[in-house]
């Protein structure tokens, strides 16, 4: 099947909510798919995208190796948000795989310029491949260590399904996105509300 370039939906608000809402509807990540997150989110450039679809043919054990490491990093973050979500206590084995990734990925923060805007970014010590999980695994760190004070919250619509971090100032967004799953809410009660006014005596 060739590879399509869609836009994944980054409504989020952290990297490491995009990551589990971009793997949520696939029971298993495809390499181009993880690659074209890492893109649409800024880990890797276009230019390192484009190399790196093509390790699984130049290096296919390396490929399956990190592929594996991003799918268990996925769930252990899905399982662990849904956990917080329920205020439920998280044993230390249940992020473990978040650990995994952050001590094999040393490195340091750097300042950076882009297009006259600074930016953080993380720079790896060593080249490997499992840097390019460090950025998920650490803004997954720091959403778990927030606690209960996280304030991740999971969309309103029964049907959807998305997490998201609600940086409203009120803290009272319900919504992954007001212009899609808000806007389908209001569009949904308009037609209730006028539905039952025709049908009143």
């Amino acid at each position: 099947m060739p590879y399509s370039k869609s836009v994944p939906q980054l409504l989020g608000g952290r990297l490491s909510v995009d990551f589990v809402n971009a793997t949520l509807s696939n029971a298993e990540l495809s390499w181009e798919s993880l690659v074209h997150f890492l893109e649409s989110t800024s880990v890797v450039s276009v230019e390192r995208g484009a190399q790196l679809l093509t390790l699984p043919q130049s290096d296919p054990q390396a490929a399956e190796v990190l592929l594996l490491k991003a799918r268990r990093l996925g769930a252990t973050l899905r399982k662990v948000f849904a956990a917080m979500l329920r205020k439920q206590k998280m044993a230390g084995e249940r992020v473990e795989p978040v650990n995994e990734i952050l001590r094999i990925t040393e490195g340091h923060d750097e300042l950076v310029a882009k297009n006259g805007v600074w930016k953080i970014e993380f720079v790896a010590r060593e080249v490997g491949l499992d840097w390019l999980l460090a950025a998920v695994a650490r803004s997954g760190a720091e959403t778990i260590a927030e606690g209960p004070n996280a304030r991740l919250r999971l969309c309103a619509n029964p049907h959807c399904g998305l997490l998201f971090y609600d940086n409203s100032r009120t803290r009272r967004r319900r919504w992954c996105s007001m212009a899609v799953c808000g806007n389908r809410s209001k569009v949904a009660a308009f037609a209730r509300k006028h539905a039952s006014a025709r049908n009143a005596p």
